[in-house]
C-alpha cells in the first residue's frame, strides 16, 4: 500500500501516544481543505507501537479521502457532519467529523477523523456514540480556539489522547456480550450471601431508574466486578459491550458515555468523580460504593439534560470570553452565566421506591441456583419491563395524538398501567426514554420540574 501512497510534501507533523495495553486505533488525524492543493492533513496522532501497521503516507492518503467532495459542502452554520467510511480495499474504517471553521481569518472545511482496522468494526460500533459525542465537543471548543487565532493542535492533543486511552481500556476490560449468571450476585444461594438485601435492591432499582448507567467503586476489584456483571445482566448485549470492568493494578479514569464501569479507590480509600465528565454523560448515573453499601443517583433524565446543556453552554461561553491563554486553558474553570450555578453535589439519595425489582429479587432467590432457571426468570423479567415501556410509549402517543397536544393524564397512566409506585414509573420511563429519546422531557419538562418538584407532583396523584 505504501508504494501507492508516497509521503506528502511537506511532511505532516505527528504525535506518538504511549498507551498501556493494546490499541485498536491506528491513528487520529486533523485535515483541512486547501483551495489550491485540495485536502491536506495538518496533524497525525498515532499510538506508539513496535509494529507500524500504517505508514504516515498511508494515513495521510486515507485522511485526505474523508474531505474529497466537501468543496461543495452546503451545511448550516455550526453544523458538524458525522461520516462513516468502510474502505474494504484498504481494510480500514474511518469515522470523520466534518465542520467549517475560521482560522487566522480564513474560512475553510476541516475534518477530525479516527482510523481503525476493519477487523475492529464489531468492537467499535457499540462505542460509536461515545466517541462521536466526545469528538463533537472537542470540535465545539476547537472552533473557539481557531477563531481566536490560537493553535488548535495542543488542544486537540489533550482531547484525542483520552479517546485513545478509552478505546485501549475497552479493548482489554470491556464486559463480554454474554454474561454467565454464576459470576454474579444473582447466583448466590440466598439474597444476603454476597451483599446486604437492601443494598442489592437499591443498586438494581436505581440502576434501572438511571437508564442502565452506573459507576461502581470499591477497594476490591473482585467485589466491584461482581456487582458490575450483576448490573450488566439488565442491559442489552450491545450495552454490555459499552461497559467496562475495573482492573486489579490501578483504577481507570471515569469515562462519560459508558453504561456501567468499575473503578478502584486509591490508597486513601476514596475516588473523586470529575464533575465535568459526569455532567457530560448522556444519561444520569447511579453511584454505588461496595465498601460501605451506599447507593446514590443523579436527578432524572430531563433534569440531567437541562443541567448538562446549561453547563455546556456556560463552559463554551467562558472560552469565548477568555482574554488570555491562561483563561483558555482547560483547567481554568469559570462560569460566565451568573444565573447558573451548578450544584456540585449531583448525587442524591434514592427518592422513589419500587415494587418491580423487590418482587423480582424475592422470587428469583426462591429458585435453585446453578441451573438455567434463574437466567430464564431474569429474561422473562426484562421482557416484561420492555413490554411495559412499549405500552407506556403507545399510551402517551395515543393520549397526545403523537405529541400534537400536551400530556395531562399522568394519574390515569399510573392506574391503567399499574405504575402507582413512583419507583416503578421511573424504571419504565427510563426504559422508554432509551426507546424514544426525549419522552421524559416531554412529560416532565414543560414546565421544567426539578427532581424535588417532580416528587411533589407525583405524590399529588
Amino acid at each position: 500500500m505504501s508504494a501507492l501512497c508516497p509521503p506528502p510534501s511537506p511532511a505532516v507533523a505527528k504525535t506518538e501516544i504511549s498507551l498501556n495495553g493494546e490499541s485498536p486505533l491506528l491513528a487520529a488525524t486533523f485535515a483541512y481543505w486547501d483551495n489550491i492543493l485540495g485536502p491536506r492533513v495538518r496533524h497525525i496522532w498515532a499510538p506508539k507501537t513496535e509494529q507500524v501497521l500504517l505508514s504516515d503516507g498511508e494515513i495521510t492518503f486515507l485522511a485526505n479521502h474523508t474531505l474529497n467532495g466537501e468543496i461543495l459542502r452546503n451545511a448550516e452554520s455550526g453544523a458538524i457532519d458525522v461520516k462513516f467510511f468502510v474502505l474494504a480495499e484498504k481494510r480500514v474504517i474511518i469515522v470523520s467529523l466534518i465542520f467549517d471553521g475560521n482560522w487566522n481569518g480564513d474560512r475553510s472545511t476541516y475534518g477530525l477523523s479516527i482510523i481503525l482496522p476493519q477487523s475492529e468494526l464489531g468492537f467499535y460500533l457499540p462505542l460509536h456514540r461515545v466517541c462521536v459525542d466526545r469528538l463533537t465537543h472537542i470540535i465545539r471548543k476547537g472552533r473557539i480556539w481557531m477563531h481566536k487565532g490560537q493553535s488548535i493542535i495542543p488542544m486537540l492533543t489533550g482531547e484525542v489522547i483520552p479517546v485513545m486511552e478509552l478505546l485501549s481500556s475497552m479493548k482489554s476490560h470491556s464486559v463480554p456480550e454474554e454474561i454467565d449468571i454464576s459470576d454474579t450476585v444473582l447466583n448466590d444461594d440466598d439474597i444476603g450471601d454476597s451483599c446486604h438485601e437492601g443494598f442489592l435492591l437499591n443498586a438494581i432499582s436505581s440502576h434501572l431508574q438511571t437508564c442502565g448507567c452506573s459507576v461502581v467503586v470499591g477497594s476490591s476489584a473482585e467485589k466491584v466486578n461482581k456487582i458490575v456483571r450483576t448490573l450488566c445482566l439488565f442491559l442489552t448485549p450491545s450495552e454490555r459491550k459499552c461497559s467496562r470492568l475495573c482492573r486489579n493494578e490501578s483504577s481507570f479514569k471515569y469515562e462519560s458515555g459508558l453504561f456501567v464501569q468499575g473503578l478502584l479507590k486509591d490508597a486513601t480509600g476514596s475516588f473523586v468523580l470529575p464533575f465535568r465528565q459526569v455532567m457530560y454523560a448522556p444519561y444520569p448515573t447511579t453511584h454505588i460504593d461496595v465498601d460501605v453499601n451506599t447507593v446514590k443517583q443523579m436527578p432524572p433524565c430531563h433534569e440531567h439534560i437541562y443541567n448538562q446543556r446549561r453547563y455546556m453552554r456556560s463552559e463554551l461561553t467562558a472560552f469565548w470570553r477568555a482574554n488570555s491563554d491562561e483563561e483558555m486553558s482547560q483547567d481554568y474553570i469559570i462560569h460566565t452565566d451568573e444565573s447558573f450555578t451548578p450544584d456540585l453535589n449531583v448525587f442524591q439519595d434514592i427518592l422513589h421506591r419500587d415494587t418491580l425489582v423487590k418482587a423480582f429479587l424475592d422470587q428469583i432467590f426462591h429458585l435453585k441456583p446453578g441451573l438455567s432457571l434463574r437466567s430464564t426468570f431474569l429474561a422473562q423479567f426484562l421482557l416484561v419491563l420492555h413490554r411495559k415501556a412499549l405500552t407506556l410509549i403507545k399510551y402517551i402517543e395515543d393520549d397526545t395524538q403523537r405529541g400534537k397536544k400536551p400530556f395531562r393524564s399522568l394519574r390515569s397512566l399510573k392506574v391503567d398501567l399499574d405504575l402507582t409506585a413512583e419507583g416503578d414509573l421511573n424504571i419504565i420511563m427510563a426504559l422508554a426514554e432509551k426507546i424514544k429519546p426525549g419522552l421524559h422531557s416531554f412529560i416532565f419538562g414543560r414546565p421544567f420540574y426539578t427532581s424535588v418538584q417532580e416528587r411533589d407532583m407525583l405524590m399529588t396523584f
